[in-house]
């Protein structure tokens, strides 16, 4: 399976072919095709079609590509799964998960399609997302649920309909929902995405929710416009400083063939070296070649 980086995943519209045509070329570390929210009922069959037709015949490069489909308690579900999954995207986004009894109904659909036409069975990843009070309890059962999960995110305007709160740009409100949605991501081996941040006019506000999310441990957050990119990365992006530090760490390490050590006054155990690690991923560089 190819690896990503994940720091954004930016979201684009099922039945806007200008959007689909050059959403490759904005930068993100992946693109969101949308049939769901985006996409009005009079639309969805229009918008499955042209999303199929982009996978089929566009070029995404290195950028990973997740097409969100319609719910189970849609009439739509079916239908993008059996359009979609033969045309191997790299994972199917699920809304609306609630439990992990929704996604072995998933997993069966999925199967069934998979065998259908002729994929091996498994192949196709999927990230379910957590948008209701009840999935946030469920988190670490969910996102243990199934080898094709490879990643879960939270839904933030969904879930704060469900809890009749105001969704605010501090999101003091979902504190608490996001750090339990990282650490069962964490506990479950996969990787922890973030909900939107709606005002594209408040980069600070931006910078600001996604240094929270960061610091809570999640490995990436979704974009509603191209301009949010790259303050993202930024905030995701080590600086100098710290990269020479990490290598300086994972060196130290090294020479003591693994065990504590003693750097500037500071004790480098094996916390701190997977720290030094993740920070040098995060810059795009491979431990291993320090």
């Amino acid at each position: 399976m190819k690896e990503f980086r994940r720091r954004t995943q930016l979201y684009v519209p099922g039945n806007s072919p200008s959007m689909i045509q050059h959403c490759m070329v904005f930068g993100s570390d992946g693109v969101l095709l949308d049939l769901e929210d985006s996409v009005s009922i009079y639309q969805k069959d229009a918008a499955r079609e042209l999303v199929a037709q982009a996978l089929q015949f566009f070029d995404f490069g290195n950028v990973e590509v997740v097409v969100r489909i319609n719910g189970l308690d849609t009439p739509y579900c079916i239908k993008d799964l059996e359009r979609i999954i033969p045309l191997k995207p790299d994972a199917i986004r699920l809304p609306k998960t609630s439990s992990k009894d929704d996604i072995m109904k998933y997993e069966n659909i999925i199967s069934k399609i998979e065998k259908q036409n002729g994929l091996e069975v498994g192949s196709t990843k999927i990230v379910p997302m957590l948008e209701t009070a009840v999935a946030i309890e469920n988190a670490y059962e969910i996102a243990a649920s199934s080898a094709r999960i490879i990643a879960i995110t939270i839904g933030g305007e969904d879930l704060t309909a469900d809890m009749k709160v105001k969704r605010t740009k501090e999101g003091k409100e979902l504190y608490w929902a996001r750090a339990k949605v990282a650490l069962a991501a964490s506990a479950a081996k996969v990787a922890s995405l973030d909900t939107v941040f709606s005002d594209v006019n408040d980069d600070e506000g931006l910078r600001s929710d996604t240094m929270t999310i960061k610091e809570l441990g999640f490995d990436g957050k979704a974009c509603i416009n191209p301009r949010q990119i790259q303050i993202v990365h930024e905030v995701y992006t080590p600086s100098e400083n710290e990269i020479s530090a990490a290598k300086e760490i994972i060196l130290a390490a090294r020479k003591n063939e693994g065990g504590v050590v003693s750097l500037n006054g500071k004790m480098i155990d094996y916390p701190v070296v997977k720290r030094a690690e993740t920070t040098l991923q995060r810059a795009g560089i491979d431990p291993n070649s320090i």
